[in-house]
């Protein structure tokens, strides 16, 4: 099968930028021809319908991860199905949006921070589209694309953003949050620079599905470890995730300029993580689970 993704992976293709929107994101103002689609996913049921269109004459489609309103919680939020649904139109580039707090204290609540790694901590959700009948394994030794990071670095200081390239995001089951046992240990002692509940699986499964994807980390609070701030305050978080809400999609808005309509084949091989990563032979290969991977990995199947 091949996939709208697909085409053209030798030569020159069309950029689609997917966003996932996270808490407070639920839209992209200013498309062109802007449209709810549904999507039927063999994974389930996306989070929401997608809306697409067109920013700066470059393909969009606009996914909020929560739905909106926010229904879903982190757990509960369908990861395959997202993914699944945004590789089905076509899209080739993704940026994940989504609030966090923070374990460094030059990273302050206002800040954006473009993570490139992850520890996962999560427990309690489907992290592959492969397993019996069909087993593959993809290197996420550099989860995020650096191409894309350079895009939205540039795009956050053209607004005006205080951005921080690099850090590391670890990503908790949730829905509550740390105790300040395990904020004194996620900060200290394993290193990390912000802590979210939602890039995983998201990242894991973008890069099985070949997508091209990045994780803009808008900061809200310093976790429970700062001594000068105490506990997660929701109250102040949602302040904050206002102010956030509106410098995203501030950002969103240069990227389409930024990436613009031409693209050609992802210099650091997001998009042909399948290459050589499915082991199970042609003959033993489970039918049913096949037909799931259409989009996912039809390039290669």
């Amino acid at each position: 099968m091949e996939t709208a993704n697909s085409v053209g992976v030798a030569g020159m293709a069309r950029t689609k930028l997917g966003i996932i929107g996270g808490s407070g994101i639920y839209e992209i103002d200013g498309l062109a021809g802007a449209a709810w689609t549904t999507v039927d996913s063999p994974w389930g049921t996306p989070s929401d319908a997608i809306l697409t269109g067109t920013l700066d004459g470059v393909a969009m489609a606009f996914l909020p991860r929560h739905g909106r309103g926010h229904v879903h919680s982190p757990t509960t939020v369908p990861y395959r199905a997202n993914i699944d649904a945004l590789k089905r139109l076509g899209v080739t580039d993704v940026i994940s949006v989504s609030a966090c707090g923070s374990f460094r204290e030059h990273m302050a609540p206002g800040d954006f921070v473009i993570v490139d790694q992850f520890i996962d901590r999560t427990f309690a959700r489907e992290k592959s589209f492969f397993g019996i009948g069909c087993v593959a394994h993809v290197s996420i030794a550099h989860p995020t694309c650096p191409r894309l990071g350079d895009a939205c670095e540039t795009a956050a200081r053209t607004v005006g953003i205080h951005v921080h390239r690099g850090g590391t995001y670890l990503a908790m089951e949730g829905p509550q949050f740390s105790t300040l046992a395990e904020s004194k240990m996620y900060r200290e002692s394993w290193g990390c620079d912000v802590i979210g509940m939602t890039n995983m699986p998201e990242a894991k499964l973008a890069r099985e599905a070949e997508l091209c994807y990045t994780s803009i980390a808008m900061i809200t609070d310093y976790d429970s470890w700062h001594p000068d701030h105490g506990e997660v305050d929701v109250t102040e978080i949602v302040k904050v995730l206002t102010g956030n809400a509106e410098k995203g999609c501030a950002l969103v808005a240069q990227l389409p300029g930024l990436l613009g309509p031409d693209r050609v084949p992802c210099p650091h091989e997001c998009d042909r993580a399948l290459e050589y990563a499915i082991l199970t032979a042609p003959e033993q290969r489970d039918p049913a689970l096949v037909a799931k991977l259409g989009a996912v990995a039809g390039r290669v199947l």
